[in-house]
């Protein structure tokens, strides 16, 4: 696999990580964190890596939009270029912020790339096991520099394994989910980390993954991720999932099949 942006943006999230992120786990003082909005957190790593890969990304595509998780803190009209002209990066510089300040794992650094309001690449990138994901899209996923697909062997509804992140669920969704669980081989409670999640459709270790919440530097770059290695993203009433729309409720499969027993279980059809 030979990409030029794919190989260029890899390295620079490589850099932000190894400079700046890494070198803070496990070593930020009390004013290192700060709560952005209620139950909120975030860090000087979250602000210091975004400075980072933000600067890079323009002086790779110079008539480039940046559009970063903490920078729409402070600015929400940001998010407006998410349907607009050109080419739109998308940055969560620390995905798993909560992890991270409290020194436990997973975290991820993730980047997605829209052009004219469309996802077209990304990456996911987890600096404690160095594990990278690059995709374009049409073009596939890679996973290490190796390529790879969802595709396989569909295993029984009742040997699926898979995440759903109840906490944000109102009580009688919550309630449901958990019941439809029993249906399944194992329902996980998530692991406060989004790109985590994704990598782990990608290795195999899980077949789906139900989230509320939907922000979009959150799921941009992992959706494409699995949509390009066969997979699905979409809303709980099957609609696709795009980065730009608001709303809540999103379930990631595998496969279509998948996509459709998991929806029957945890949603009731």
């Amino acid at each position: 696999m030979a990409d030029p942006l794919l190989d260029e943006v890899g390295a620079l999230l490589r850099e932000a990580a190894a400079d700046v992120v890494v070198p803070l786990f496990r070593r930020l003082d009390d004013a290192d964190i700060s709560e952005k909005a209620p139950g909120e957190v975030v860090t000087v790593a979250d602000r210091k890596a975004e400075a980072l890969i933000s600067a890079g990304l323009r002086r790779l595509r110079p008539d480039s939009v940046v559009v970063g998780e903490e920078a729409v803190a402070e600015d929400p009209a940001l998010l407006r270029h998410l349907r607009g002209a050109g080419d739109v990066w998308l940055v969560d510089p620390v995905d798993g912020t909560s992890n991270f300040a409290a020194g436990r794992r997973p975290f991820a650094l993730m980047v997605a790339l829209l052009t004219d309001g469309e996802p077209v690449a990304s990456w996911v990138y987890d600096p404690l096991d160095g594990t990278m994901a690059t995709c374009r899209a049409g073009e596939g996923t890679w996973l290490d520099g190796t390529r790879v697909r969802t595709a396989g062997p569909e295993p029984a509804v009742g040997a699926l394994r898979g995440t759903a992140t109840t906490r944000f669920l109102p009580p009688d969704l919550r309630r449901r989910v958990e019941a439809g669980g029993r249906r399944l081989g194992e329902l996980l409670p998530g692991q406060h980390c989004a790109g985590r999640e994704y990598l782990d459709m990608l290795t195999g270790t899980q077949q789906f993954v139900l989230f509320w919440r939907t922000l979009p530097w959150d799921h941009a770059p992992g959706t494409l991720l699995v949509r390009a290695a066969g997979g699905v993203a979409r809303r709980f009433d099957g609609t696709d999932y795009h980065p730009a729309d608001e709303g809540k409720g999103l379930l990631v499969a595998v496969s279509e099949e998948i996509w459709d027993e998991v929806r029957d279980a945890l949603l009731g059809g």
